[in-house]
C-alpha cells in the first residue's frame, strides 16, 4: 500500500442534468463497485442534501458552479464530508473537488478518469509534487492529532523542506522516503507517541491508538468519576487520552450504566470478559477481596491485557475511589481497529 493510498469502501452516487451527461452516468455506474445514479428531478441542491450523509463519494456531471453553490451550506469538515468529483458530460476532465484525502476524492478521479479516458484533476499539492499525504498516512496507521491543524502545519513543513523529521515510539513497515527517523525529539517535526510530558519542543504530535483501558468499578459508580479517574491515571503516567482505542471490564458490569456512558460518551468500544477468561491471564497478582466478591482473581489488569490481544501492561492496577485503572498496550502483531475516537 502506497503512504498516500487511503484504502476504503466507497459508496457513490452519480448526479446529473443533461442527456449528454444522463449518457456519461450509466457508463460510470456500470464500471463501479456499489455505485447509484440519482434522478435530480427534484433539484441539484435538494438532491444533493438529501445524498450528502447516505453517501461518500458524490460524483457530479454538471459545471463546476452548479456543484460549489449547491454544497455551500452542506459543508461541515473533511473527516464528515463525502468526496466531491465534478466531470463534463464529454468525460474529458474528472476534477477532484472536495475531500480528496481522506474522502478518497483523489483515487477516485483517477479510478474514473480510467474507467472513461478522461483527465483527473488533482490539485492537492502533496499528490502534485509526490509526496507523502500526511493525513492518510496517519488514518492508515490508526495515528489520531489532536486537532486538524496538525495536518496542514506537517504537509506545509513537508512541502516547504521536502521531508519530516520523525521520532516515533512504534515501528513502522513502511516508513515514506520522505520521512527520516530521527532519536532526539529536539530535532523532530514529527513525534508519534502516546506519551505526554514533552517540554519546550516545535514539533507535532500524532497518537497510535494503541492504548486499552481496563475499569474495575464498583455498583453505581458514576461516569464522571470513571473519567476523573482515567484523567487522574493517565495525568499521572504522562499518557494521552487520544491514545485510547478500547476499554475492558468483566460481564457483570454489562448492565453498569456509569461504565456504558462513559464508553458511550467517548464513543469507545467497550469489551467484557467472563471471570474464567479473566483467571486465565497468568503472572498477575490475585485480589482476595476481588475474589470473594465476583470470582475473579483481578478485573482492570486482566481485562486490559485481554483486549490488548496478549499485550503488556504499561501501567499497573491504580485504585481510585469506587474504581480501579490498569493500562495495557496492544500488541504489534495483531491488527487494531482505528474506528472509534475519544
Amino acid at each position: 500500500m502506497a503512504a498516500g493510498t487511503l484504502q476504503i469502501s466507497m459508496k457513490t452516487a452519480v448526479l446529473a442534468i443533461t442527456r449528454g451527461g444522463r449518457k456519461l452516468a450509466c457508463r460510470i455506474t456500470s464500471g463501479l463497485h456499489d455505485c447509484h445514479y440519482l434522478d435530480s428531478k427534484a433539484g441539484i441542491a435538494e438532491t444533493m442534501r438529501r445524498a450528502w450523509t447516505e453517501y461518500d463519494g458524490l460524483v457530479c456531471i454538471m459545471a463546476a458552479g452548479i456543484v460549489v453553490r449547491s454544497i455551500a451550506q452542506l459543508l461541515e469538515n473533511k473527516q464528515t464530508d463525502p468526496c466531491v468529483i465534478v466531470c463534463d458530460e464529454s468525460g474529458r476532465f474528472v476534477i477532484s473537488l472536495l475531500s480528496g484525502h481522506i474522502g478518497g476524492g483523489n483515487a477516485l478521479a483517477e479510478k474514473i478518469s480510467g474507467l472513461i479516458g478522461g483527465q483527473a484533476v488533482i490539485t492537492t499539492a502533496s499528490d502534485i509534487l509526490g509526496h507523502t499525504a500526511v493525513d492518510i498516512w496517519a488514518r492508515n496507521h490508526c495515528l489520531r492529532a489532536e486537532d486538524d491543524g496538525v495536518f496542514v502545519r506537517l504537509s506545509s513543513l513537508l512541502l516547504d523542506s521536502g521531508r519530516l523529521r520523525v521520532l516515533s515510539d512504534i515501528e513502522f513497515a513502511d516508513m515514506p522516503e520522505d520521512f527520516i527517523l530521527v532519536d532526539d525529539a529536539r530535532n523532530a517535526d514529527l513525534i508519534v507517541s502516546a506519551r505526554t510530558g514533552f517540554q519546550g519542543l516545535s514539533a507535532q504530535f500524532l497518537r497510535p491508538r494503541n492504548l486499552v483501558v481496563g475499569i474495575g468499578c464498583n455498583r453505581g459508580t458514576t461516569c464522571r468519576r470513571i473519567q476523573e479517574a482515567l484523567i487522574g491515571t493517565l495525568t499521572m503516567h504522562k499518557l494521552s487520552i487520544f491514545s485510547i482505542r478500547a476499554l475492558a471490564s468483566i460481564d457483570l458490569k454489562a448492565d453498569e450504566q456509569g461504565l456504558l456512558k462513559f464508553a458511550e460518551t467517548k464513543n469507545l468500544e467497550l469489551q467484557l470478559y467472563s471471570r474464567d477468561e479473566l483467571n486465565s491471564v497468568p503472572g498477575l497478582k490475585s485480589s482476595r477481596t476481588v475474589y470473594q466478591a465476583i470470582g475473579a482473581h483481578g478485573v482492570a489488569e486482566p481485562a486490559a491485557i485481554l483486549a490488548s490481544n496478549g499485550g503488556r501492561l504499561r501501567v499497573e492496577k491504580v485504585k481510585w475511589p469506587d474504581v480501579t485503572i490498569a493500562i495495557a498496550v496492544s500488541s504489534p502483531q495483531r491488527p487494531v481497529t482505528c474506528s472509534s475516537s475519544v
